[in-house]
């Protein structure tokens, strides 16, 4: 599904219960997480539909490494040679998306809570078991703003994985929280805000801490990677997810 707009000059495309975003900038485009692999045909759509194209991508920003936000990186590259962005702590995980350590055995999820299977069985259809890995061209520092389009400001979030990273565009007052902070945990099937369960976060007492610094940006909307946008300001949604278990 593609939703043009979603704040000004931010698109999406979402596929299986997972969000990847664009940015638009000046006649240029910054990519927020590269989504799976079955989502190449509607990044594209999208782009069309507002009149850009893959030439035009100047960046894919990944908030962390995990194979359901690497799906379309190995493509992006082959085809067009986009830089990619990654926080050094996950750059082994963008080149090996399988090889990290969940928090809890991922197997028994369908079973304890049958509400993740129709998220599950949907990242499998569109391409969950094939993503290939990359390398990452550039590396993303605590506190810097990087020199892409929207220039968003990074913001170390680590526990869901060890180098994952919130994207603060200040100037539109949205936070790309990839999985540090959702509004659908795919491994419980479990809306509103909260962590991502532990079948897919490393460590959930440092990603607890990570929320703190989420919601010191303050901003108006907060633009998960799996779940709808959450638009009644970043420090309510962290408040909601920390009344919740973590399954």
């Amino acid at each position: 599904m593609i939703t043009t707009d979603v704040v000004p000059g931010v698109h999406r495309v979402t596929r299986a219960s997972t969000n990847l975003y664009v940015i638009e900038d000046g006649g240029a485009v910054t990519i927020v997480d590269a989504g799976l692999p079955g989502m190449w045909d509607e990044t594209t759509q999208l782009l069309r539909s507002v009149g850009r194209g893959w030439n035009d991508v100047a960046a894919m920003v990944l908030t962390h490494g995990h194979f359901d936000h690497v799906g379309i990186l190995a493509r992006a590259l082959a085809d067009h040679r986009i830089p990619v962005w990654a926080h050094p702590g996950d750059h082994r995980i963008v080149r090996h998306p399988y090889r990290y350590r969940p928090g809890r055995p991922r197997l028994m999820y369908p079973l304890l809570h049958p509400r993740s299977v129709p998220h599950l069985t949907g990242m499998v259809a569109a391409g969950a078991l094939r993503v290939r890995g990359v390398d990452v061209s550039s590396a993303l520092v605590d506190g810097a703003v990087l020199d892409v389009p929207g220039r968003p400001a990074v913001i170390a979030t680590p526990g869901h994985t060890d180098g994952h990273c919130a994207l603060h565009l200040q100037d539109r007052d949205v936070v790309f929280t990839g999985d540090a902070l959702v509004t659908l945990d795919p491994y419980s099937g479990r809306t509103g805000p909260r962590l991502v369960g532990q079948g897919g976060t490393h460590d959930v007492s440092t990603a607890k801490v990570s929320l703190v610094r989420i919601a010191a940006t303050g901003a108006a909307v907060v633009a998960p990677g799996h779940g709808e946008l959450w638009r009644g300001g970043v420090a309510e949604a962290v408040r909601a997810a920390r009344a919740v278990s973590v399954p």
